[in-house]
């Protein structure tokens, strides 16, 4: 059985983190970042900050859900969605840096799975009432901004030289907040509410062949980003199990 409430979701992520230093395994770059982002929603939630504070909380155990099944079925050898194997499969390839592989998680964690788990919490008739705290979640990514900068500023030392020249943190964090892929994960909840049985089934085989395409983008990109890569990628610092400290801190 998956977790019910947002404190055993934050129970999970922590055990998959302490895995993942335990194991020296990139899987949990991505798991580290989502516990401080789950951390931060309780807290929203317990501080009365959205309109439907249980509900959110309902939002946020079925979304986390999913990349935490995901997560099982990769380690058991089962196959997950084509979106999250990609996000997976990355975690070997020492030549990936952590931006990657946190971009291909939230790649396949909010253009897969948030819409579906937003459908599956309302109704055609409800749905709507849903969109201001769906939104409101943009704002906890925005607090969380500054403290992800800095984390992965001691990985890659060389941030912070490039934040001073452009002054542009959005940017260079290719768009944290995935604000974009947001509201596309909100239309895409809005067309899967209304679908059942074998057509809720197939728009999800569908969308996952989508972004499946968009997360080998992020993973292999064109000759000129891969080589930028590579050179950030030799001047991160830290064993993994550092580095998944160090995006915690």
């Amino acid at each position: 059985m998956g977790a019910t409430t947002i404190d055993a979701v934050i129970d999970d992520l922590q055990n998959i983190v302490d895995t993942a230093i335990a194991q020296e395994d990139a899987l949990g770059y991505f798991a580290a970042l989502y516990l401080k982002v789950t951390q931060r929603v309780k807290e929203k939630i317990d501080a009365g900050f959205f309109d439907d504070n249980p509900r959110m909380e309902r939002l946020d155990v079925v979304f986390a859900n999913r990349y935490i099944d995901a997560y099982q079925q990769y380690k058991s050898g089962e196959k997950p969605t084509k979106s999250w194997q990609v996000a997976f499969d990355a975690t070997v390839d020492n030549k990936i840096i952590v931006l990657q592989h946190l971009l291909a998680g939230m790649n396949a964690h909010i253009n897969l799975d948030l819409g579906i788990a937003a459908a599956q919490i309302t109704d055609p008739a409800s749905i709507a009432s849903l969109e201001n705290d769906f939104n409101k979640i943009n704002e906890v990514l925005g607090e969380l901004l500054t403290e992800v900068q800095d984390s992965l500023a001691r990985i890659w030392p060389t941030l912070l030289w490039i934040l001073r020249k452009t002054k542009n943190v959005d940017d260079f964090l290719v768009n944290f907040s995935m604000s974009i892929a947001r509201e596309g994960a909100w239309k895409y909840s809005n067309e899967m509410v209304v679908l059942q049985g074998a057509a809720w089934d197939q728009e999800i085989v569908t969308r996952d062949l989508k972004i499946e395409k968009l997360g080998r983008s992020l993973i292999r990109p064109g000759r000129v980003e891969r080589f930028i890569f590579w050179i950030i990628r030799i001047s991160e610092h830290g064993s993994v199990a550092q580095k998944i400290k160090d995006l915690l801190d």
